[in-house]
């Protein structure tokens, strides 16, 4: 039985991940503390991994215990430490002096900042469709080789399951439906495979551009789509990693819970 092997919470939008044991879900089916704060420029828009490639080269900690946030610039060894609430003027001038423009640190602890906020629940992705994925940039034709590890670190997951290659790809269906399913015991639906943006097409440590890395994925994603996949949302083929919600919350989910789901991959899924 697929069973939960990692839980990784990212407190603020578009920096580090903290992995955690067990975390709890709040009444809007969102990780607790997941993308808690985000960063907005003059504008009112997002300052992420999508609009800002330096934020790439920002390492962050965060203590959950402590609410400490801790911030360095890639290639140095200093931490400077903050309260993000009780600090928050000192968080942004750090993050405006790093960047070069003024940024507001806004927070929100019921829904916080999820990408597609009609799937707001945690991400999921399988640890077969990781070792799959990072077969597809093996290192030939020159390009350098990408492991499971860091191709978690691109496509960034909240839940990594235990089961074999797209397993998830069976947690959706058409645009008008949702699947069931749970994670110890929890009430999930699965929404859609989640579209994929310029992040992971970038060195998760320097924001590099990795050139051809999403023509890749469309390429190897197209030519392994398992064939009992619904096909309904693939307008194209740069979707990996599956959006949720939980209309099972509050709840708690904890590394080593079973994941079950009722739907099985047939030719009559497609």
């Amino acid at each position: 039985m697929p069973t939960l092997s990692e839980i990784r919470v990212y407190p603020v939008k578009s920096l580090d991940p903290e992995p955690v044991q067990s975390v709890r879900l709040t009444d809007a089916g969102a990780i607790a503390a997941d993308r808690e704060y985000a960063l907005f420029d003059a504008d009112g828009d997002y300052v992420n991994g999508k609009s800002e490639r330096r934020i790439h080269r920002i390492r962050s900690e965060f203590d959950f215990e402590t609410g400490e946030l801790r911030l360095r610039e890639e290639g140095t060894d200093g931490w400077d430490r903050f309260d993000p609430d009780a600090d928050r003027d000192g968080l942004e001038a750090w993050f405006g002096d790093f960047l070069g423009y003024d940024v507001t640190v806004r927070r929100d602890d019921e829904r916080g900042y999820p990408d597609d906020t009609n799937a707001g629940g945690p991400t999921l992705v399988s640890t077969g469709t990781l070792e799959a994925a990072a077969e597809w940039f093996d290192g030939e034709s020159g390009r350098p080789a990408i492991d499971a590890p860091e191709l978690r670190r691109r496509f960034r997951p909240n839940l990594v399951v235990d089961a074999p290659a797209f397993w998830e790809d069976r947690l959706y269906a058409d645009r008008e439906s949702t699947v069931p399913f749970s994670v110890g015991g929890v009430a999930f639906a699965g929404v859609n495979p989640c579209q994929r943006c310029v992040v992971p097409t970038r060195d998760p440590t320097t924001g590099e551009a990795d050139d051809g890395f999403r023509e890749r994925l469309i390429e190897r994603r197209r030519a392994t789509l398992p064939e009992w996949v619904d096909r309904d949302w693939y307008d194209h083929f740069y979707r990996l990693m599956v959006n949720t919600r939980v209309p099972g919350a509050p709840a708690t989910l904890s590394v080593g819970n079973s994941v079950t789901c009722d739907r099985e991959p047939t030719a009559d899924a497609a």
